[in-house]
């Protein structure tokens, strides 16, 4: 059976706290929606703010190939006529195929939300379905509260439905708007509905703020739903809407049914983390499915097994849905998990005896406040470092740094400089830089030393620096870890330092960040070069 998938990401995702998408980002979501196979987007609330109006007016000319863009709205005032109710002719205005409307279904909503009477709710549906109808567009009905309306008046919620369907709408759709339905009730009042109102097509819509937004929609379809809405990543209002990046392989891979081809659900991890950047939000790791640590191996136990038998500790091939095994090393790693990440490098010359001395070192600087995990820059440098035909681009001798009151500034501000002594191949350089604090001075007099060995790394950025307490009951003698995420050139790496001295920990991380970029840059041979002019450093 093949199930019909519904994306509200650009209208009810976007109500969700801090998320917002400029109207070009939602044509850009609205097309990788497409291409994944979707048949119906959710692009707004016409009228409801200019972003949605200037997207259906764009959209309206998008080269579509599966999907069917719908606008959103509600059924017309109470005691208004259709014909001159506004918020109707904005749905109209959009110009889209389909409409999808929401109406009341909890008496409680009707009597005391909208105060108005439960027979002029139901004139409200069918009136709005029918105008919608005459003019040429496809009606999909969303009740809303409706398991709430089903627990509260079970005939008056089905009552609603059945005006709905009499009216033409195509879709009913059972909506879990407060979230707070159990999937054994979802899963036995969906089957009482497909019961009641035999043959019509229904769809289901939950919430998650029982952390069932997932179970309950799965449960709805084994008891008769044919059409799941849903957002990418779960995003909407309070604690978000049923995430479509879990249900349609949970749906596809573990249940039998068919959302999408083959070839497009391996798309779901990058639509996924697209989805986030446009978003402006951090990619959630731990996420099912698509998550960068959704096929993280970190225990040693675990990767030996995976080594031998993938399946052992995966419960999909991740690459059906376009994500990828990882392995992880940290203090719980075995042998297993060095050896794995050196045949991911490519570093052959390096034996058993070395994989463990990798391995020690690991351990013991996990102890010291490293953390190796999310800092495979430095990870892969400690690699390749113990490999006999590495040889370090440059070896950090000393380095002191200066905080000072400005002498320029009107309102005591601080200025730093630091001064480093840094051996290139038989060349010592010795420079100094300002900084607006200490860890940029040291950035910007480790570059004035480099840069003329290493022209590539004017390009490199520090795009991300962190700094965490490790044992804060210690006070100002704390240790602490610094992780300084670096990009260059459309590669982007993670490096680590640690110590109690948080500049000595910066300095460690900013260093590994430099000769990371050396090594994977595109200019290798430079390592071994002259500077353009190697005189006496500044």
């Amino acid at each position: 059976m093949r199930i019909v998938l519904y994306d509200t990401t650009l209208r009810d995702g976007t109500q969700g706290e801090g998320i917002a998408f400029s109207a070009r980002d939602k044509l850009r979501v609205a097309r990788m929606l497409d291409e994944l196979g979707v048949a119906y987007i959710e692009g707004g609330w016409p009228g409801s703010n200019p972003k949605d109006m200037e997207f259906f007016r764009q959209a309206a000319n998008l080269s579509l190939n599966h999907a069917v863009i719908t606008a959103f709205g509600s059924t017309r005032r109470a005691d208004t006529s259709v014909e001159q109710d506004a918020q109707i002719r904005t749905l109209l205005e959009a110009n889209t195929r389909a409409v999808a409307i929401f109406g009341k279904t909890w008496d409680l909503h009707v009597t005391r939300v909208l105060n108005t009477t439960l027979a002029e709710n139901l004139r409200m549906i069918r009136d709005s379905v029918t105008h919608l109808l005459a003019h040429g567009r496809e009606v999909i009905y969303d009740a809303e509260h409706f398991f709430d309306g089903y627990k509260a008046d079970r005939d008056y919620a089905l009552q609603t439905l059945r005006v709905a369907v009499e009216s033409g709408a195509s879709w009913v759709v059972l909506c879990d708007t407060n979230g707070g339905t159990l999937p054994w009730e979802v899963e036995q009042i969906v089957a009482d509905v497909r019961d009641s109102l035999a043959g019509v097509p229904l769809g289901i819509h939950t919430h998650n703020d029982s952390e069932c937004g997932v179970a309950n929609t799965l449960m709805a379809i084994r008891a008769g739903c044919t059409q799941v809405q849903g957002t990418i990543n779960g995003y909407g209002e309070r604690c978000g809407n049923a995430n479509l990046a879990s249900i349609i392989p949970d749906l596809q891979l573990k249940m039998g049914y068919r959302c999408l081809s083959d070839e497009q659900l391996r798309r779901l991890t990058d639509v996924a983390r697209t989805v986030s950047e446009l978003a402006n939000l951090t990619p959630e790791p731990h996420q099912p499915f698509v998550g960068r640590s959704a096929f993280a191996h970190k225990g040693g136990a675990h990767v030996n097994a995976t080594v031998k038998l993938e399946e052992a500790y995966q419960h999909i091939d991740p690459a059906k849905v376009g994500n990828q095994r990882r392995v992880v090393v940290s203090e719980l790693a075995g042998k297993d998990n060095i050896a794995v990440k050196r045949l991911e490098l490519g570093l052959d010359g390096i034996g058993r005896a070395e994989e463990r001395e990798v391995l020690r070192r690991i351990k013991e600087l996990e102890h010291r406040g490293y953390q190796f995990e999310s800092a495979e820059g430095s990870l892969e440098l400690m690699l390749r470092r113990i490999h006999p035909d590495y040889q370090r681009p440059f070896e950090l001798v000393d380095f002191w740094v200066l905080v000072r009151p400005h002498p320029d500034s009107a309102n005591g501000g601080m200025a730093a400089e630091a001064t480093v002594k840094v051996r290139v191949g038989d060349q010592m350089m010795h420079t100094a830089a300002d900084g607006n604090g200490p860890v940029n001075a040291l950035d910007a007099a480790m570059r004035k030393a480099l840069v003329p060995f290493f022209p590539v790394l004017a390009d490199v950025r520090l795009v991300d620096y962190k700094v965490r307490i490790l044992d804060g009951d210690t006070g100002t003698a704390a240790t602490t870890r610094v992780l300084i995420d670096t990009a260059c050139n459309g590669r982007s790496w993670t490096t680590v330092g640690s110590s109690t001295n948080i500049i000595e920990a910066s300095w460690q991380a900013l260093a590994d960040s430099l000769e990371y970029a050396l090594l994977v840059s595109s200019q290798p041979e430079q390592a071994a070069a002259e500077p353009e002019q190697a005189g006496a450093a500044g």
